[in-house]
Parts: structure tokens; C-alpha cells; sequence
């Protein structure tokens, strides 16, 4: 079994859900390349994007949605948040507020004070694929996980359907 962030381990653990925890390699953590590489579809595996308000003192939210959607970032997710203008964060704030990489950010034992939004698609799939926390793990769970974690809305309309 391969190695994840001994808290999101733990998080798992604790909710009674089956789960799986997925070697990755680094190189194919995005998720174009894993899904192609480990035959894993993209309406099973979901991304977490951290998105912010673009204010002094931004508003910041995690959003978990599938690889076959794209976030509705300039309409569904400000509105949402209730501000004029929202942005996706950087890599280097991706890492600070997170603690993770892009490629393996996982809505799983985030810091109490980051929201997660997830597409209300998310929660269709018998299970999805999500980051482990790192690039060289990911995790196969149930999307009930997001009823049991802190800080999750189910959002409907988040994502909008990729043509």
C-alpha cells in the first residue's frame, strides 16, 4: 500500500468507509496523465482547485470537482462566495494554505479554517479517485467521505460539464 500524509491516513481510518490508498508516480499525479496512464476514468476522479476572492482579505475555498467538469469560477463559485471577482490560486499558494502540491491536493485533513465546496456531481460515482495529499499517492473512497469531513458544502452547479 502506498504512502499518504499519516493524518489524511487517520481521517480515512476514522469514518468506517472503505477506502484505498494508490501509488502514483510523480510524473503522472495531473490528471489527464493518471487517468490515462492507470485506465481510471475521468468521471471518477475529482479535482481540488483552491480558488480565492481577489479582496484585501481574501476568501478562500477549496473546490472539489470531477475531471469530466470545469469549475464555474467567474460565475458559480463568485457568486457563491459573494464577491466581485475570484481567482485561482497560484501553486506557491496552493502549497502555503494546503500544505500539499498541486497533483495530490486532497480536501482530506485540511486546516480547520479552509471551506471545501464540492460539485454536488461528485457525489454520484459508487467512488472517486482524489489526491493523497501528496504526488505519489492517491486515494480511492467513497464520496460519502464528504458527509463525515468538517468545513464540506455540497454545491450544486459548481462545475459546468466539459464539451
Amino acid at each position: 500500500m502506498s504512502d499518504t500524509l499519516p493524518h489524511v491516513r487517520s481521517i480515512l481510518e476514522s469514518t468506517n468507509l472503505p477506502f484505498e490508498v494508490w501509488d502514483c508516480d510523480n510524473e503522472l499525479a495531473d490528471t489527464a496523465a493518471f487517468c490515462a496512464h492507470y485506465n481510471v476514468s475521468p468521471g471518477q476522479s475529482a479535482n481540488a482547485i483552491l480558488v480565492r476572492s481577489k479582496e484585501q482579505s481574501p476568501q478562500w475555498r477549496l473546490c472539489v470537482v470531477l475531471a469530466t467538469h470545469k469549475l464555474d469560477v467567474n460565475k458559480a463559485v463568485r457568486k457563491t462566495l459573494g464577491v466581485k471577482k475570484v481567482s485561482f490560486a497560484s501553486a506557491e499558494e496552493t502549497r502555503e494554505k494546503t500544505s500539499m502540491e498541486i497533483g495530490g491536493v486532497t480536501p482530506i485533513g485540511l486546516p480547520d479554517d479552509l471551506i471545501v465546496w464540492v460539485d454536488e456531481a461528485v457525489m454520484k460515482p459508487n467512488f472517486i479517485i482524489l489526491g493523497g495529499g501528496n504526488r505519489t499517492s492517491k486515494l480511492k473512497v467513497s464520496p460519502e467521505i464528504f458527509r463525515q469531513l468538517p468545513n464540506v458544502e455540497v454545491i450544486e452547479n459548481l462545475a459546468i460539464p466539459r464539451e
